[in-house]
């Protein structure tokens, strides 16, 4: 890693920021033409380090899901601050979660999509957290439902085949068909170079759920119940992953990664969480974003800007702090009826704006 050439890099403001030089992601948004992950990425510590196998190799990025986030490859994107990417930077090297807090709309999910490109890890696995979900919801889905219809459907006389107890039988459906992983599950395979997994909103799940996480994030591996019981006939189980069209091949139902998952982890601190899991992540509190900051956003998202929507940045960041914090979508919906033609008087335009640009409290 110390033959590594980090550059200065200038920012929007006319300052510069130095890249330390432990740093591997340099917070720049664009893939690295000069490195390879697996070249200068240290061994991991001793407590993190994982050998699941066989070894599978990367997946391809979703380039129209990440230049739908953060622009097209090689327009301008907002700067970090050099402290939110000593934490990246942390997390990477030690192979713990990232736990990202801040208020909505500031962006933080869009630090997973942020990593995946500039480190060429391919696609990001999004686990969107809701009421509903469990532990068991991110790691696989098995359908039991169809699975024993298949049993019916296929079974002698009519008689049908458990689903924990299928029969390996030639012409009938196997367990595996009926199981799909989940973004946490696929992120924990073994493959060559880190998985990036999105675990967005974590406050909105079931209170136990973080304590839940703790023991899969420790260990860096889950069994799937329903292919440990089918080991002695099925002990080589193809299942289906979180990526489109995509199956691996599960040995005696335990997956173990191998590459620990860079895993961002999003919350609105809208809860506490327990100590213990805390405790096994690094943690990263997002500051509102600056004027250059958003600049830099319009500039990734639009062409030919020559700072013509200055004036509307500065007006946001001020109707923002009145309201106790805006989300920069509201910016971009702003100026993407500017750019598309839309021309009224300025009070037409005001009224406009007003209507945007709305606090999030969900008060009228």
């Amino acid at each position: 890693m110390s033959g590594v050439h980090h550059p200065v890099e200038s920012s929007r403001n006319g300052g510069q920021v130095s890249s330390r030089s432990w740093w591997i992601y340099r917070g720049t948004g664009q893939p690295l033409a000069d490195i390879r992950l697996g070249d200068v990425l240290p061994p991991p510590p001793g407590w993190r380090d994982f050998d699941g196998g066989p070894v599978l190799p990367p997946v391809e990025a979703e380039s129209a899901e990440t230049d739908r986030r953060l622009g097209a490859v090689g327009r301008a994107t907002p700067r970090q601050d050099p402290h939110d990417i000593d934490m990246i930077n942390t997390a990477l090297l030690l192979r713990r979660p990232l736990l990202v807090t801040g208020r909505p709309g500031i962006g933080k999910s869009t630090l997973a999509y942020l990593v995946a490109r500039e480190l060429g890890l391919g696609r990001v696995l999004h686990w969107g957290i809701t009421s509903r979900s469990t532990l068991r919801s991110g790691l696989y889905e098995y359908d039991a439902i169809g699975r024993a219809q298949a049993s019916l459907g296929q079974g002698r006389a009519g008689a049908p085949v458990p689903p924990e107890e299928p029969e390996d039988t030639g012409g009938r459906a196997r367990i595996g068909d009926f199981v799909r992983l989940g973004p946490l599950g696929t992120a924990l395979l073994p493959y060559e170079l880190p998985r990036v997994l999105l675990i967005d909103e974590l406050d909105k799940g079931d209170i136990d759920l973080p304590s839940d996480l703790l023991h899969v994030l420790e260990n860096g591996s889950y069994d799937i119940p329903e292919l440990v019981r089918a080991r002695h006939r099925e002990g080589q189980a193809e299942v289906f992953t979180d990526d489109p069209d995509q199956r691996v091949t599960v040995a005696d139902g335990r997956v173990r990664c191998r590459a620990f998952p860079f895993v961002v982890i999003t919350s609105n601190g809208e809860r506490q969480f327990p100590p213990a899991f805390l405790r096994r992540c690094v943690r990263l509190d997002v500051s509102p974003p600056r004027e250059d900051q958003l600049a830099a956003m319009i500039a990734a998202h639009f062409r030919d800007q020559g700072g013509r929507h200055d004036a509307m940045i500065r007006a946001f960041m001020e109707r923002s702090r009145q309201n106790g914090g805006l989300a920069t979508d509201q910016l971009l919906n702003a100026v993407f009826l500017r750019t598309a033609g839309v021309r009224e008087d300025e009070e037409a335009w005001g009224e406009l704006l007003d209507a945007l640009w709305r606090e999030l409290s969900g008060s009228p």
